[in-house]
C-alpha cells in the first residue's frame, strides 16, 4: 500500500500515533513495539524514537507500506 497522509492544521504527528492512524498497526502498544524493533523505517533509516515528530515531507515506510506525509490538507476531500 502507498498512501498520502495530510497532517491538516498540525505541525506533526507522533510515529506511534501515525502508524496506528493508518491502520499498519492494531494498537498504540503494538506501534511502539514495532518501532522499538527498528521494523520502521523514516526517510530510508530505522526510527527507534516512539514518539519521533513526522512532519510533511517525512516518508514512512513498515512491511511494504509507504506514507508520504504532507502538510494541509486533502484537496479530493473538499
Amino acid at each position: 500500500m502507498q498512501a498520502t497522509v495530510y497532517l491538516e492544521d498540525q505541525e506533526y504527528i507522533a510515529l506511534c500515533d501515525l502508524l496506528k492512524l493508518a491502520g499498519l498497526a492494531e494498537s498504540g502498544g503494538q506501534a511502539k513495539m514495532l518501532i522499538a524493533a527498528g521494523q520502521v523505517l523514516r526517510n530510508g533509516t530505522a526510527e527507534t524514537r516512539k514518539t519521533a515528530k513526522i512532519r510533511g515531507g517525512d516518508m514512512i515506510e513498515f512491511n511494504g507500506n509507504i506514507l508520504e506525509i504532507q502538510n494541509g490538507s486533502d484537496p479530493e476531500a473538499a
